[in-house]
C-alpha cells in the first residue's frame, strides 16, 4: 500500500495531463464517463510508450484539495465495477488495479489504467477516445493509425546466436525432430528427400537456422543443456512439483532443454491413475485415465510456446492428488478465454513466432488455434470440470488448472443429460458450480434458458435442472429455505427467548445454515438483519428500549401458532 501512496503523491505534485485524470467524485460518478476516460488514458499511454495511466477519485485538482469519495465502497462493489466495465472495452481489458487509499484521513480511489496493447486501439462501447490537454474527445484518425501501424515487438526466439554451432545441439533431439517433421509434412515433402538433407539443411527448412546461424528457438527445442550458456541469462527450465492434499511439497525435479525431449520426461512424472467404477452407467467406460493424454501434453506445450523468456522465469508444473497446474510468464495473447474459444482460424500473432513455427514443424503444436478449445472439449466429453485459467496481466503470468476428477455431481449429470449444450454454455455453468464469477451477459443468457437462478454473485442451478439431475436436496441447500420457513423459525426463537429477548447474533446462530450455502458470512448476517427489520415492520417482533434485543409481539405469537 505504501507503494500506491507514493504513486498518489507523485501524481498529486503535478497537474492533469494526457495520462492522469483527477475527479472529485465525492459520492458517485457516471460509469459511461469513466469508460471513456479508461479508453482515452489507455490509448494515450500506448502512444507515449508508458505502461499505464491513472484516474484518481476524491480530489479537487483545481484547488488542490483532498475531498474523499464514497464511490463503490467495498471490494465487492469494485470487483463488480471491473466486471461490468470489461463488457464494453476492447478485448475485455480493464483496470490493472483499483486501490482505496487513506489520504489526510479520507478515502481516495486510485485507478490504474493499462496502456492498450501494441497495434490495438482501446475502445469504449465501440468508440476510441483520446485526450487533448484536459479535454476528452474521440481519438483522431492519425493517432489511431499510429497505434495500428506500430511495429511488432521483436521475436526474442528468432534472434540469431552468433557463437552457437551444430555441436551445441543434441543428436537425439535432432533425430526426433526429423521424425516429427516427416510426419507433419508427409503430404508435401517425401520422407526420402528429408533423409537426404544435411543437419544444416534440415534446420533451415524447419526455421531453426537462418543465414547459417542457429536461432534461440533452436537452442530451446534442440540444444544440449550446456548450450544454455549461449543464451544467458535466459531461464529455460520446467520445474515439476508433487504436492499432497494439504499442498505440502513431497517431491520436485527441474528439467531443462532440449524441450523436444524434455516434455516426455516431465509428463512421465505424472501419477495418471486408472479410474474404475465411475458413476454414470454406460456413459462411462469401465476404466479411464485420470487425465486425458492430449490435454496434459497440449497444456505443457502451450506453456513452452507462449512463455515470455525475457522475464527469466521458470515454467511451473504442479501435480496435486486430483489437479495439474501449469504456469508460465507473459500476458495471455487472446486476452480472455472466451476470445480463445470463439476465435476461428489461426491465431493472428504469437509472442514467439520462430519457436512456435519450430514446434509446429515438430508436431508439438498446430497453427489452427484449436489447442485451448480442444482441451475444453476433451474435459467436457469426459464430464469433468472445465480448466480454470488464472490470467494476471499486471504480473504478466498465465496459469491453468486441469481437473482429474469430478468436483460436483450435479454439473456432471447436467452434461450427460444436456448433450446439446455448447462449449461456451458448459464454461459458464462450470464457473457457476465452482462459485466463480460470470459476466452479466452470461448470467442473463443462462437465466433465459432456465439453467440457473439467483442474483450476482450467488447464482445456483435452477430448480428444473435440479429435478432433472435428481439434485433437489443439494439445490435446497444451495438456495436456502423459503422466506416464510426462515421467518417461522425466527418467530420460534423469539418465543423461546421470552422476556429476555434475543440478539441478532442469536438469530444468526439459528438461521445461518438455512440460508444459501454460497453466501458469505457477511451476506448471511446482512440477510438476517434485513429479515428482522422486515418482521418488525410487519409487527411480528419489536426491539427493546435500548435497541439491543428483539422480542416477539402478540401478532407474532398468533402468526407462530397459525
Amino acid at each position: 500500500m505504501d507503494k500506491y501512496k507514493d504513486i498518489f503523491y507523485r501524481l498529486w505534485e503535478h497537474s492533469e495531463n494526457e495520462i492522469v485524470e483527477f475527479k472529485k467524485a465525492e459520492t458517485n460518478f457516471d460509469i459511461d464517463e469513466l469508460g471513456k476516460y479508461f479508453s482515452a488514458l489507455s490509448n494515450e499511454a500506448n502512444l507515449r510508450e508508458r505502461e499505464c495511466g491513472w484516474i484518481v477519485f476524491g480530489v479537487w485538482d483545481k484547488k488542490h484539495q483532498v475531498l474523499g469519495t464514497t464511490f463503490k465502497d467495498g471490494e465487492v462493489a469494485l470487483n463488480k465495477l471491473k466486471n461490468d466495465m470489461s463488457q464494453h472495452t476492447t478485448d475485455n481489458l480493464i483496470f490493472q488495479d483499483i486501490v482505496p487509499l487513506e489520504i489526510e484521513g479520507k478515502r481516495v480511489l486510485l485507478f490504474q489504467v493499462p496502456a492498450s496493447p501494441r497495434n490495438i486501439v482501446m475502445h469504449w462501447k465501440g468508440i476510441a477516445y483520446g485526450r487533448n490537454g484536459e479535454s476528452l474527445k474521440p481519438l483522431n484518425q492519425a493517432k489511431q493509425d499510429a497505434i495500428r501501424q506500430q511495429p511488432p515487438v521483436p521475436d526474442w526466439t528468432a534472434q540469431l546466436v552468433p557463437n552457437a554451432t551444430i555441436e551445441d545441439l543434441d543428436d537425439l533431439a535432432i533425430a526426433t525432430a526429423k521424425v516429427m517433421f516427416k510426419k507433419v509434412h508427409s503430404s508435401k515433402i517425401p520422407a526420402i528427400e528429408v533423409d537426404a538433407w544435411s543437419n544444416e539443411e534440415f534446420l533451415s527448412h524447419s526455421n531453426m537456422m537462418r543465414d547459417g546461424q542457429l536461432t534461440r528457438a533452436a537452442i530451446l527445442l534442440l540444444g544440449k543443456p550446456i548450450s544454455l550458456q549461449k543464451i544467458h541469462p535466459t531461464v529455460a527450465q520446467i520445474t515439476w512439483t508433487w504436492q499432497d492434499e494439504e499442498e505440502i511439497v513431497q517431491d520436485y525435479e527441474h528439467f531443462t532443454i532440449p524441450f523436444i525431449l524434455t516434455v516426455d520426461k516431465v509428463l512421465g512424472k505424472i501419477r495418471n491413475r486408472t479410474m474404475r467404477e465411475l458413476p454414470g452407467g454406460t456413459l462411462f467406460p469401465d476404466t479411464m485415465k485420470q487425465y486425458d493424454e492430449y490435454t496434459i501434453r497440449e497444456a505443457l506445450h502451450n506453456a513452452i510456446a507462449h512463455q515470455d523468456y525475457t522475464l527469466q522465469q521458470r515454467i511451473v508444473f504442479v501435480e496435486g492428488p486430483s489437479t495439474l497446474y501449469y504456469g508460465n510468464g507473459g500476458s495471455f495473447i487472446p486476452g480472455t478465454i472466451e476470445n480463445a474459444l470463439e476465435h476461428k482460424g489461426p491465431q493472428l500473432h504469437y509472442r514467439n513466432e520462430c519457436l512456435c513455427r519450430g514446434m509446429v514443424n515438430f508436431n508439438m503444436i498446430d497453427t489452427v488455434g484449436r489447442g485451448i478449445k480442444k482441451i475444453y472439449t476433451e474435459q467436457r466429453n469426459r464430464f469433468f470440470p472445465m480448466p480454470d485459467y488464472d490470467i494476471d496481466n499486471e504480473k504478466r503470468t498465465v496459469g491453468v488448472t486441469i481437473y482429474g476428477k469430478m468436483i460436483d455431481e450435479k454439473y456432471t449429470d447436467l452434461l450427460k443429460r444436456e448433450s446439446s449444450l455448447t462449449l461456451k454454455e458448459c464454461l459458464w455453468l462450470d464457473a457457476i458450480q465452482k462459485h466463480r464469477p460470470v459476466t452479466k451477459e452470461a448470467a442473463k443468457y443462462l437465466h433465459a434458458k432456465g439453467l440457473i437462478e439467483g442474483h450476482a454473485p450467488n447464482y445456483t442451478i435452477s430448480l428444473s435442472v435440479a429435478k432433472m439431475t435428481k439434485q433437489v436436496g443439494h439445490y435446497t441447500k444451495e438456495t436456502g429455505l423459503t422466506k416464510s420457513a426462515i421467518q417461522k423459525l425466527a418467530l420460534q426463537l423469539a418465543h423461546n427467548a421470552g422476556e429476555v429477548g434475543f440478539k441478532r447474533m442469536d438469530a444468526f446462530e439459528v438461521l445461518q445454515h438455512l440460508l444459501p450455502a454460497n453466501s458469505s458470512y457477511d451476506e448471511k448476517l446482512r440477510k438476517i438483519g434485513r429479515l428482522l427489520v422486515k418482521m418488525s415492520e410487519e409487527g411480528l417482533v419489536e426491539k427493546s428500549e435500548n435497541g439491543k434485543r428483539w422480542h416477539i409481539t402478540e401478532k407474532g405469537e398468533r402468526e407462530l401458532n397459525s
